[in-house]
């Protein structure tokens, strides 16, 4: 699955002005060459969906896809909740296309919406926050939304992670959208895996993944939800994919924006007709 500081499977959001400005710049040489493959890249941690598998037709109504590369969720019917670092960059929100009700992005009938705002965390600066909404042209009646957590009790044991990523490092990006399974990484035992993780924001920041490695978000998954079932059961998102070191390698989890941390501001963001 997706995206993209992953090499990190997604990458860190960017640490300075100057990688950010770079990173922008990209995206608008990417957006004027028209290029199917341009997609956000904000630093050196990327994400993706590695060692998954497809994902059953109809079974995550609620998943967008985003022209740039990054994937996102059903918020609204006319709101798609992503990662910041997707589109920060955007400065014509015109140019971002989202495409929902599919598991194949070119199915005639999947439902498209060009985007007229965006919405970036306040405070945002690559590291932790890194959330963002996206304001639909034509809002996608008829789909199921997908909920966010209320509290921090769905935000540990295993989850399910989606998106449109690569399926291996470096790799292309998944024409179908596919699903992994990835366990709750403690704080703790995620900044001890070095490098980019010695950053990690506990309070804004969860990990999860796969001890031995092998499955994992990647690049291109990057804005897509992480999801469990909460104790009433219902299916609830709990993280935003964000960014990680590589893709699916051992002792490297995937590192995820924790919503429980981000729910009133996302509903407060929502509520507001300015942007």
């Amino acid at each position: 699955m997706f995206a993209s500081p992953h090499t990190l499977h997604r990458a860190r959001p960017v640490r300075d002005l100057a990688l950010y400005l770079l990173a922008a710049v990209a995206f608008l040489i990417a957006v004027s060459l028209e290029s199917p493959a341009a997609q956000a890249d904000p630093g050196p941690r990327s994400p993706r969906i590695v060692g998954g598998t497809l994902a059953p037709p109809g079974e995550f109504p609620w998943m967008v896809r985003l022209s740039m590369g990054c994937g996102g969720s059903l918020y609204r019917p006319e709101l798609v909740l992503t990662a910041a670092h997707c589109v920060a960059g955007v400065e014509d929100p015109r140019s971002i296309t989202a495409t929902a009700g599919t598991v194949d992005p070119d199915d005639p009938e999947a439902l498209t919406s060009t985007a007229t705002a965006v919405h970036v965390a306040p405070g945002y600066d690559g590291m932790g926050r890194d959330w963002a909404l996206v304001r639909l042209k034509t809002p996608m009646h008829g789909l199921p939304l997908l909920p966010l957590t209320s509290g921090t009790a769905a935000d540990h044991g295993t989850f399910t992670v989606t998106g449109w990523g690569a399926t291996e490092p470096d790799g292309p990006q998944s024409p179908m959208l596919r699903m992994a399974t990835v366990d709750f990484v403690d704080d703790d035992t995620c900044a001890a895996a070095g490098g980019s993780y010695v950053d990690l924001v506990p309070e804004e920041e969860l990990c999860a993944g796969v001890p031995e490695g092998g499955v994992d978000s990647c690049q291109g998954d990057s804005g897509g939800p992480l999801f469990r079932p909460d104790a009433e059961g219902t299916v609830v998102q709990v993280g935003i994919v964000s960014w990680g070191e590589g893709c699916a390698e051992k002792g490297k989890p995937g590192v995820y924006t924790q919503v429980s941390a981000f729910t009133e501001e996302i509903a407060t963001a929502a509520a507001d007709p300015t942007w």
